[in-house]
């Protein structure tokens, strides 16, 4: 039997076989797999795509073929157990003769939930589970997330100077994080933030997501185009969601030029001349309710009408109204935020969130198993607000 020294080899090579996925396999998961023959030597890889529609572990055994038997299955997720675009992977693993199945995360679709690992030791094969658990969550966190709420993951990201100011005041040379906000023109005279090393690591972030959100204060301000500038192949393009009460986005903004049934509008009010202008050229527009006095659409409806189109992941990359009202709608499950070692200070310079706050300490958005990252000069903290595995 392999030690675990070859286990852990195998599986992260599984888990690198999954990662390749990203972009590629939503509403699906990631999933990777090896297979060894009965001699360790690795015989087959497979990698999940959704357009490819075979899973990973059955494209990794078909790769195999008779060299399976009496081998071992490695793979980063459970093996679904039910009929879905295709048969139960199950019946392909135990028809395929491998002795062992070494298996990093239980699959959290309640359809499989374990059912999958059941059926494969009543077949007599020895399952492994929990191996590299934690790097296996984390990239297929998601769908965790959409599979069992039909909501997707929401990270909301920013860029912050250390005394917790995303700009500068408005009207003179300002800042901006990452990409343009609602607080900047897009001028000469604007800088970031951030360093050129965060701003790339964000476009990971983007690529990683099936929606990038940001209110319309930011279009009218800055004209961004929101795209995946990573230029690694995508399923299906990055949505591009504007959060606009009043219908205000510009007919003349790039994100309207260059719209290509990727860019949906949620609004409160809707002059009907607009709105047909706006779908005349493939923006989607939606009316949803007001979610509080301020006259905003509701971020609890939108997140949930995200998630009816098949969207598992959504990334927030508002100014600081936005930023709030993300906050207090309860809509938050992760936070990405990088620090710039600047310090603006001022009465006059914009916050990270703008908005009433939390009245009390006990109410404040906690942070939860948050991990640090560097790039170049700035940090980054990564945490959550809600575990997209709670319950499982």
């Amino acid at each position: 039997m392999p030690g675990r020294s070859q286990d852990e080899m195998l599986m992260r090579e599984a888990l690198a076989l999954a990662a390749q996925g990203c972009a590629l396999t939503s509403p699906n998961p990631c999933v990777g797999a090896v297979v060894t023959d009965a001699a360790g030597n690795v015989v087959g890889r497979g990698s999940h795509t959704y357009d490819g529609v075979k899973h990973g572990e059955v494209l990794a055994l078909e790769q195999a073929g008779a060299k399976a038997k009496g081998g071992t299955l490695y793979l980063n997720l459970e093996p679904c157990s039910h009929q879905g675009r295709t048969p139960p992977c199950t019946a392909a693993v135990i028809a395929s003769g491998v002795r062992r199945v070494v298996a990093a995360m239980r699959d959290p679709n309640p359809q499989v939930a374990g059912s999958g690992f059941e059926q494969l030791r009543a077949a007599g094969i020895d399952v492994t589970e929990g191996l590299l658990q934690a790097e296996a969550r984390r990239l297929n966190e998601g769908f965790a997330k959409w599979i069992r709420t039909r909501l997707p993951l929401v990270t909301l990201k920013a860029a912050i100077t250390l005394d917790g100011k995303i700009a500068p005041p408005p009207g003179g040379a300002h800042a901006v994080s990452h990409s343009p906000t609602a607080l900047g023109s897009g001028s000469a005279s604007t800088t970031y933030i951030t360093s050129e090393a965060a701003r790339a690591h964000v476009q990971e972030l983007r690529h990683a997501a099936d929606a990038i959100m940001v209110g319309v204060g930011t279009i009218v301000a800055d004209d961004p185009l929101l795209t995946d500038r990573t230029l690694r192949p995508r399923r299906r393009p990055l949505q591009r969601v504007v959060l606009d009460s009043r219908l205000r986005l510009p007919l003349e903004s790039r994100v309207v030029k260059t719209a290509k049934s990727d860019v949906i509008v949620f609004c409160s009010f809707a002059e009907e001349k607009k709105k047909k202008a706006l779908e005349s050229l493939g923006v989607r527009v939606e009316q949803v309710k007001l979610g509080s006095a301020d006259g905003r659409p509701d971020m609890q409806q939108i997140v949930a009408r995200l998630g009816e189109l098949e969207l598992t992941s959504l990334l927030i990359e508002g100014g600081a109204l936005v930023n709030w009202a993300a906050l207090s709608s309860g809509v938050v499950d992760k936070v990405f935020l990088y620090y710039a070692p600047k310090i603006l200070a001022g009465t006059g310079s914009i916050p990270f969130a703008a908005g009433p706050g939390f009245r009390h300490m006990s109410d404040a958005a906690y942070v939860k198993h948050f991990e640090l990252h560097r790039f170049g000069e700035d940090f980054a903290v990564e945490g959550y607000l809600r575990d997209p595995y709670e319950g499982i």
